[in-house]
């Protein structure tokens, strides 16, 4: 059996160092907005639908197995769940208890659930129409940004396509008519059941799964998994009925062949990225709940 790995304070200062700075270009611009009263449809997603704070994704942390030695490294103890050693301060697997088992044994069943089936690329990304067809537009989520085909248009989509949404977290969102339209019935209960790989909200979640871990989980794997989801927000949004020209984005018309096929291979791609972030973090949850045991 293997022991802690000791870092010297140089080393888990420079990891600090490198993490701060990678997060605060996502951070900084997202906390000038917010001064100044503006809203971003697409970047603010990652700040506001999902729960961990800006000052938690900045802040570093080594993760379970690692300490950190050092004069330096006694401001951990600030924080919960670290303890003091003879070779410096680390993580207290005894904190590893209750909720967090469970929600280890969670997201451990979710993702190895989702991983074992073959990805689904058929979904067009209608799941963002479907929240706002039948809706006047004064009433659509980002009420602020002009809807591209005008709402008559938008709604004839969502009428010409089939929605095979099984994603939970973003069907409960659809308008009551659009979730009769659903072809599928996702619910909190058959969560497990009903992911796919080749979601894009099912990828993006992997950001929402490594932050439920917080403080056991390293911080460049809850970044690793945040920059992911920013990525695929620009082309679940850039899919969307919304015009967001005006922010700098191009629409994919998934209402056209050629943009469905555009959608198709761009879902496919990050299918294939998130899968090694998932396949990390389900590797993590297996060493956590089996040091508990």
């Amino acid at each position: 059996m293997t022991g802690p790995v000791v870092l010297a304070e140089p080393q888990w200062r420079a990891r600090e160092r490198a993490h701060v700075q990678r997060m605060r270009a996502w951070i900084a611009p997202h906390q000038e907005r917010r001064a100044r009263g503006e809203k971003h449809p697409v970047l603010d997603f990652l700040f506001t639908y999902y729960s961990y704070r800006p000052g938690h994704l900045e802040r570093w942390q080594p993760g379970p197995g690692v300490v950190l030695a050092g004069p330096g490294a006694r401001r951990f103890l600030d924080r919960p769940a670290y303890v003091e050693t003879d070779d410096g301060v680390t993580l207290d697997p005894a904190a590893f208890t209750g909720r967090r088992v469970s929600t280890a044994e969670f997201v451990l069943r979710l993702l190895d659930a989702t991983a074992s089936r073959s990805p689904r690329l058929s979904c067009f990304g209608l799941h963002e129409w479907a929240m706002v067809y039948g809706e006047p537009a004064a009433e659509v989520r980002h009420s602020q940004v002009p809807l591209r085909l005008g709402s008559a248009g938008t709604d004839r989509v969502v009428e010409a396509l089939e929605i095979r949404c099984g994603h939970f977290d973003a069907f409960r969102f659809f308008t009551p008519p659009a979730r009769q339209r659903n072809t599928l019935e996702p619910a909190r209960e058959n969560q497990v059941e009903f992911e796919q790989p080749g979601c894009l909200h099912a990828n993006m979640d992997l950001f929402k799964w490594a932050y439920k871990l917080d403080p056991f989980v390293p911080a460049e794997l809850v970044a690793d998994c945040f920059e992911l989801a920013a990525d695929i927000r620009e082309l679940d949004m850039r899919a969307s009925p919304y015009d967001l020209a005006g922010y700098g984005y191009s629409a994919v018309r998934i209402e056209t062949p050629e943009g469905r096929a555009e959608y198709a291979r761009a879902q496919g791609a990050f299918a294939r990225r998130a899968a090694p972030l998932r396949a990390r973090l389900i590797e993590h949850c297996r060493h956590l709940l089996g040091g508990n045991r």
